[in-house]
């Protein structure tokens, strides 16, 4: 059959407009995306290894993306470092608490903040407060939280939380048996020379002197 003519349009007609679906303002946005799973699916978990200070697990698992994968993780129970500073008379350039120690799995002495391992359960600041006085003999009036981090995320789940202490009270040190400390007190600026210069490799006292050190100098400039 012949196919019909469209009537013509009026000059000056307009199309008629077509109904939208309205979208929300939230997916409007360039920026918006879908949500995404925050947390790996735990198929299984096996121990392969377990000791006094950790335990080594097989894990499978579905990560968030989709993907299925096998990971052997270091489960421990996390640890604090303190960041021990003694203002002294120069606010600017204040001294910090540093001791040397031989790490076996880096097969040297090594120049690091004061740390330990936390207790299953035991409290953050009450664990930083303990290793301070064990290690250093030192007490502070003043604590608060400074930075957490993790060293080595992608095998190890240790938590490092550092703590600043300040308001310094010397004692006496009172360490584990396994631990030779040798105890020092340096300058900030000192310390930051150490570590340009590559004398200290402790990944815990980079990231909390230099961290400190910015602040410090940004809140001076102020």
């Amino acid at each position: 059959m012949p196919q019909k003519e469209k009537a013509p349009q009026p000059a000056g007609a307009r199309k008629p407009k077509t109904a939208r679906a309205k979208t929300p303002k939230a997916a409007r946005r360039k920026d918006a995306k879908p949500a995404a799973q925050e947390k790996a699916l735990l198929l299984s978990s096996v121990v392969a290894y377990e000791g006094p200070l950790f335990r080594v697990l097989h894990d499978k698992l579905i990560e968030p993306g989709g993907k299925r994968s096998e990971r052997d993780v270091i489960r421990h129970n996390g640890s604090v470092v303190v960041l021990a500073v003694d203002h002294g008379k120069n606010k600017r350039n204040p001294w910090i608490v540093v001791e040397r120690q031989y790490r076996h799995a880096a097969n040297q002495f090594l120049w690091e903040l004061p740390a330990g391992k936390l207790d299953p359960g035991e409290d953050p600041l009450a664990g930083a407060q303990r290793e301070l006085e064990e290690e250093t003999g030192y007490r502070a009036k003043k604590w608060k939280p400074f930075v957490e981090y993790y060293a080595s995320p992608g095998f190890l789940g240790e938590s490092m939380k550092v703590f600043l202490a300040e308001g310094l009270t010397p004692g006496h040190p009172h360490p584990e048996d396994d631990e030779e400390i040798e105890l020092r007190l340096v300058k900030l600026s000192d310390v930051v020379k150490m570590i340009e210069k590559g004398k200290i490799l402790d990944g815990k006292t980079l990231t909390s002197v230099l961290l400190f050190a910015r602040q410090l100098e940004k809140k001076h400039k102020k």
